[in-house]
């Protein structure tokens, strides 16, 4: 979908519709998204609170017209280019349903490369994670998940996103991450704690790129957690700076990177650095750079 248009008029019959018949209309209204079946049944099973399955073993039941309001309604919010998963308020990520809404980033499955690594680098160790950027929660809250023995604090600049994720960690069973208000370290500078790992899917969005964005994305979710500055890249360059500080000799940065981004971001990382790697999507790009503090050697006396 790569722009919002007008709602056409949509019917409202007087005779129930099966669910069958509901899930047919809305697909034929949803025509011009990229995969109408599916979030026709999406939108469907969201507006008349049922399971898949439910669906699935009773497709013949005659909804309450109340349901079939609620559905044409979100059909035509959908069609007016309100992203998918804010009319749900749900996305999973890493197999867990995280609530998401407007001014919050909605996860993206590309960002699963980062929980993938940390756990790699975790090996089993009681570390010291710190989540910048937090959002929804949902890498601070997958690792919690993953990572018992894990201290995990979350940051994030945007009081609305906090409120979002300490809802997600409290559902999720994730009560033990802490979730700080702070932009970037600015929470940190008078105690200066020390992690074991630093976490982030920073902005990189390049601003001629964010202009170019589907109008969904571009109108509905936050342009600070998006755009990274001109290039895209002086947001992680200014990450990599500032967080050589806050990690201990030997400790590791992992983050997220736009497709492309690869050579200019391995410029990023100074003599403070070595082991920087990347790990590849899908669709085999490099997308998720991990490096180390490198470590001090002691001096002989």
């Amino acid at each position: 979908m790569t722009s919002p248009r007008p709602s056409p008029s949509i019917p409202r019959n007087l005779d129930p519709k099966t669910l069958r018949q509901l899930f047919n209309e809305g697909t034929r209204l949803l025509g011009g998204v990229s995969y109408p079946a599916l979030e026709a049944r999406v939108l469907l099973l969201h507006a008349a609170s049922l399971e898949e399955k439910e669906f699935y073993s009773n497709p013949g039941a005659r909804p309450s017209g109340k349901v079939e309001g609620r559905f044409l309604s979100l059909i035509g919010r959908r069609l007016a280019g309100h992203p998918l998963d804010h009319l749900t308020g749900r996305k999973e990520f890493w197999s867990l349903p995280f609530k998401v809404g407007p001014g919050v980033l909605v996860p993206r499955p590309e960002t699963e490369l980062v929980v993938e690594k940390t756990i790699e680098l975790a090996a089993g160790r009681r570390l010291s994670i710190l989540d910048v950027g937090t959002g929804s929660g949902n890498i601070a809250i997958a690792l919690s998940r993953e990572l018992p023995l894990a201290r995990i604090t979350a940051v994030d600049i945007s009081a609305r996103a906090l409120k979002i994720a300490r809802a997600n960690a409290a559902v999720l069973g994730a009560a033990g991450v802490r979730f700080v208000r702070s932009d970037l370290f600015s929470a940190f500078r008078k105690a200066r704690p020390l992690f074991d790992v630093i976490v982030s899917n920073p902005p990189y969005v390049s601003q001629r790129e964010w202009t170019g964005l589907a109008a969904e994305v571009r109108d509905h979710e936050p342009k600070r957690a998006l755009v990274g500055g001109d290039r895209g890249t002086e947001f992680i360059g200014k990450l990599i700076r500032l967080a050589h500080g806050y990690l201990r000799s030997g400790g590791r940065i992992v983050m997220e990177i736009g497709a492309g981004q690869k050579d200019d971001v391995r410029t990023l990382f100074g003599d403070g650095w070595d082991e920087i790697e990347f790990a590849r999507d899908l669709a085999g790009a490099p997308r998720v750079v991990s490096a180390r503090k490198r470590r001090v050697r002691p001096t002989s006396s």
